[in-house]
């Protein structure tokens, strides 16, 4: 199972790409596709998926029919966008000696002095001329290899530099991808820029072609095990593509089980950016979802109603693991740590969806599975984040709780977890699933 984890993290070093590899998974499994601009068809005991604009992925069983769906549906969430840097329209910023530099923003709040100094490469989603104007190609890519660095000043031009450097990304942050010829750099002025161009060629597409693109940088850092007894996972993307796997893991190893409920994974995007997109957990996609599922096993307004009633969400996003030198940022007594099993995590202003009900069905779960679990609130002086639960109750007001696996280096380019965390939250999963 852990090497398919890295495997898994690997592969999909952006939120298309995620994707790709969960579809992949999905199909080998027997699962069907589903279009939201095409009439389903849905028969009890089927598997099935639907994506939405290439970047959430959305797996679902129905169980026997729509006495399951009245049963109440049993959901994973978790998404598939992580912290980085994407490209600008017109990248290109041409500097002294030929050296050509990108424009970038970043996505998310990442932790940024962890993307200078190490090979960086790009991929992405790109969307060329196809002759039908309503309807362009899509095509994804990925260079494996690294074509560009975001180099650090010097510490002599900076002596205060460890005593803390506050970063500007359009400043410090433009990654270079090399130097050229000045009649190469004339040229690509004139037309549509040596990055295009490189990936037209690469792709075998004309660069003139291409109408816009969605492009991330990643690290090139390999994904690993760590620690003595390699009881650690170093690698990028973590959070949060460690629970949408462990999601995906738990699903198919149930999906052939009878289950008298629905059961779903829903793997959104752009959780980092507040998930206000129409592939976001903001979005009504899940709820439209479930509304065709209801319909097309013969249900009506009511019988939705009735199955949403009694569904149960697991918003799967990883939690803060207590970091041995910072004791001072941590709750004095719901601080989880790696190792120490699924985390549930909770807050009284309602940042996360868990209220005691919610929390107490996750423990049992956890009590069923035979793994131990563990409690994270925030330092009451510190502020937390939030995640995808309370945003998906604003579209369908399930009861359920957020939960996690304690990392360290949130938004890091590179974070760490544990591999017990992994294994114990897979085992609830399926628990929670059979």
């Amino acid at each position: 199972m852990i090497d398919r984890l890295l495997n898994w993290l690997e592969r999909s070093t952006c939120n298309f790409l995620a994707a790709v590899t969960i579809i992949d998974e999905l199909k080998q499994k027997g699962f069907k596709p589903l279009r939201q601009n095409e009439e389903w068809h849905i028969e009890p005991g089927g598997k099935y998926y639907m994506v939405k604009n290439g970047s959430a992925v959305f797996a679902f069983t129905v169980g026997n029919g729509l006495s399951s769906f009245k049963n109440g549906a049993k959901v994973i969430a978790a998404h598939s966008d992580s912290p980085c840097l994407r490209l600008k329209p017109n990248p290109e910023i041409y500097g002294d000696g030929g050296v050509v530099s990108l424009n970038v923003e970043k996505y998310g709040g990442g932790i940024l002095y962890t993307w200078f100094d190490r090979p960086l490469s790009m991929s992405g989603r790109i969307t060329v001329k196809s002759g039908d104007t309503m309807n362009p190609k899509e095509i994804l890519f990925d260079f494996k290899r690294p074509i560009a660095v975001i180099p650090h000043l010097a510490i002599h031009f900076n002596r205060g530099v460890n005593e803390g450097n506050p970063i500007s990304v359009q400043k410090d942050m433009k990654p270079v991808i090399g130097y050229f010829d000045p009649k190469i750099i004339k040229k690509a002025k004139e037309g549509s820029g040596i990055l295009l161009e490189v990936i037209g060629e690469a792709l075998g597409v004309k660069a003139h072609d291409i109408l816009d693109y969605e492009i991330s940088l990643y690290p090139i850092v390999k994904s690993e095990l760590c620690g003595l007894t390699n009881e650690y996972i170093s690698s990028p993307r973590i959070d949060d593509l460690s629970m949408a796997f462990a999601g995906l893991e738990a699903m198919l190893s149930t999906c052939d089980i009878s289950t008298d409920n629905v059961r779903i994974l829903a793997i959104f995007d752009n959780e980092e950016t507040g998930s206000g997109t129409r592939q976001g957990a903001a979005s009504p996609v899940l709820r439209d979802m479930m509304e065709r599922i209801c319909d097309r096993l013969g249900g009506s307004k009511e019988d939705f109603h009735i199955g949403v009633a009694n569904s149960f969400m697991i918003s799967a996003d990883d939690a803060h693991a207590w970091h041995p030198n910072y004791n001072e940022k941590y709750d004095p007594t719901n601080h989880p740590v790696i190792g120490g099993g699924p985390v549930i995590k909770i807050n009284s202003n309602c940042k996360y969806m868990t209220d005691s009900i919610g929390a107490a069905i996750f423990k049992e779960l956890c009590n069923e599975a035979g793994v131990k679990y563990q409690m994270f609130v925030n330092h009451s002086d510190v502020a937390g984040g939030s995640t995808l639960g309370n945003i998906l109750t604003s579209q369908l007001d399930f009861k359920g709780v957020d939960v996690g696996s304690a990392i360290w280096a949130m938004h890091s380019a590179v974070e760490t977890a544990g591999v017990s965390d992994h294994e114990e939250m897979v085992k609830v999963f399926k628990t929670f699933w059979k």
